[in-house]
């Protein structure tokens, strides 16, 4: 009893530290769509606001999502810059879901953050997202298919604004679905786990290596090489496309250790290294924020 006690109390002081400031219900008004669950939870900016947004996508092997270490933490620290920020919670594979449940979650994000600028008072233009793991793997995939794969006109939403984000940013993240680098409980939970579900041509179409478009966004990733859980091959074989296609403003930072599921929670790792500051440096220099 003690302990359930110690967690209830644990659970209540995490809510209210990063109690959002607005819950956003995706679907609510998408006829078909009404009953999803996904939902955005909006930060506003601690200091003067610098108009520029970022959603948050929490890792978690498409499977299932870690909300407070790297999606509301991650929102703070944005939010202490003068971001507006967004953490989207976006289906998983644990309530059975899978692509393009996750693709469709995201594009619709960007497409509400955009469509109310105005009420947010945001520069439509300055429009970021960030993922962690498999999160990577969402906001890198939303940076390369916002043309080929637009799950939104699929469904019948028609939208006059953009789904391309301005600025991307994948933290250790998921990228190939090949036998020799893929994380296959993300792979599983993403393209179903029957192997008709993981036909090389659908390895293939969700590999993000083989699918940099001439107009990526501004790309910056961060990998540790001590990642036990995915492959730092995923993060350097996309940041190699990448500059294959000659992406301009696209970075990468690769920290000797730091193992997987850092995020910008106050351990050793961000003590050493404080990659987000790094991170920051990129979005004084892409525009994004100013000095």
């Amino acid at each position: 009893m003690k302990r359930r006690i110690i967690l209830a109390l644990s659970l209540l002081l995490a809510f209210k530290l990063f109690a959002q400031d607005e819950t956003i219900y995706l679907w609510r008004n998408v006829r078909g769509m009404e009953k999803e669950p996904s939902v955005m939870f909006a930060h506003k900016p601690k200091i003067e606001n610098n108009r520029a947004a970022v959603i948050v996508c929490p890792g978690g092997s498409y499977y299932h999502l870690d909300l407070y270490a790297e999606g509301h933490t991650t929102a703070k620290w944005f939010a202490e810059q003068g971001f507006t920020a967004f953490v989207l919670r976006y289906r998983t594979n644990q309530s059975f879901y899978t692509e393009p449940s996750m693709l469709q979650d995201i594009q619709r994000a960007i497409q509400l953050v955009r469509e109310n600028a105005e009420t947010y008072d945001i520069d439509p233009n300055k429009v970021g997202i960030i993922g962690y793991s498999a999160g990577g793997h969402l906001v890198a995939m939303a940076g390369e298919f916002f043309e080929t794969h637009n799950e939104l006109k699929k469904i019948g939403i028609e939208t006059n604004v953009s789904l391309r984000p301005d600025y991307v940013m994948p933290i250790y993240p998921v990228v190939s679905m090949q036998d020799d680098i893929a994380h296959r409980w993300s792979r599983n939970s993403l393209l179903g786990r029957s192997k008709k579900y993981q036909t090389q041509e659908r390895k293939d179409e969700f590999s993000l290596e083989l699918h940099v478009p001439d107009n990526m966004p501004p790309t910056y990733i961060v990998v540790a090489e001590d990642d036990p859980i995915v492959i730092p091959e995923n993060a350097k074989r996309l940041y190699a496309a990448l500059e294959a296609k000659k992406i301009p403003n696209c970075r990468i930072a690769i920290y000797e250790w730091g193992k997987h599921g850092f995020g910008m929670k106050n351990n050793n790792f961000m003590k050493t290294f404080h990659w987000n500051e790094s991170l920051k440096e990129w979005l004084i220099e892409i525009g994004v924020i100013e000095k």
